[in-house]
């Protein structure tokens, strides 16, 4: 897929994105209503490390707080992409996280970087283990690039929903403060990195770590911030 072409596609999300309704599609001499705008995509890696944790309720349950709260019609199925598939150009907004080793193969690394420069979002979530060998790979992928910690004043923490301090936090890991990092590729945030946060945990189900609603919900709203952002890139009240 052309990088024009996924450019067309991302528009297209944009004009559906936060409607009310359903926008109807002119294909030949029919209109067609799509039941979903897009679809989330979890990323598959290779290396060791469980890309496949929180697989169950984690992005599902993101999804239904976003489709509920924030006006979005996201496909409530999550997909599942290979880092080096073609496929991830279907998913503009794709998912990542894991306890240990992360390796991106060099046509991983060049399929993640045209996939993020034509549009495509990253968001990478510690779930503890992770980042020693997460920088690694990120700075394969953009060598050029460093991780650079956001300002709580940046747009991502003030979409539909305010953080004034930044990241929330959600299991303790370190004990350290949480830190949202990005990677900004010409004036535009395309990697989201969460860490002493692991805001996929606290998006899973209630039963599985036994967090709070009042935990699992801030999770859920800065989850559905990172929504918001990837394809607005501003203040979405």
């Amino acid at each position: 897929m052309s990088h024009s072409f996924f450019k067309k596609i991302v528009c297209l999300f944009l004009i559906l994105f936060f409607t009310e309704g359903r926008s109807a599609l002119k294909i030949g001499d029919y209109y067609t209503i799509p039941p979903y705008s897009f679809q989330i995509a979890v990323l598959k890696y290779n290396g060791g490390g469980d890309w496949y944790a929180n697989l169950e309720t984690s992005v599902p349950n993101l999804i239904k707080f976003c489709n509920d709260n924030i006006k979005t019609t996201i496909n409530p199925e999550q997909a599942i992409v290979d880092a080096g598939s073609i496929e991830i150009y279907s998913y503009p907004f794709v998912h990542m996280t894991g306890h240990g080793n992360v390796i991106f193969s060099n046509q991983e690394a060049e399929n993640l970087r045209n996939y993020l420069m034509a549009g495509g979002f990253l968001h990478v979530s510690d779930n503890y283990g992770m980042d020693k060998f997460i920088r690694v790979q990120l700075k394969k992928v953009f060598p050029e690039l460093d991780l650079v910690e956001l300002p709580f004043n940046h747009p991502i923490y003030h979409q539909k929903f305010e953080f004034a301090n930044g990241l929330p936090k959600i299991h303790e890991h370190e004990n350290g403060a949480p830190k949202g990092y990005g990677l900004i590729y010409k004036g535009r945030l395309v990697c989201f990195y969460d860490f002493e946060c692991d805001l996929g945990d606290g998006w899973e189900s209630p039963e599985i770590h036994k967090d709070s609603e009042e935990t699992r919900t801030k999770a859920l709203k800065m989850g559905a911030n990172l929504i918001s952002y990837a394809f607005m890139g501003f203040d979405k009240k």
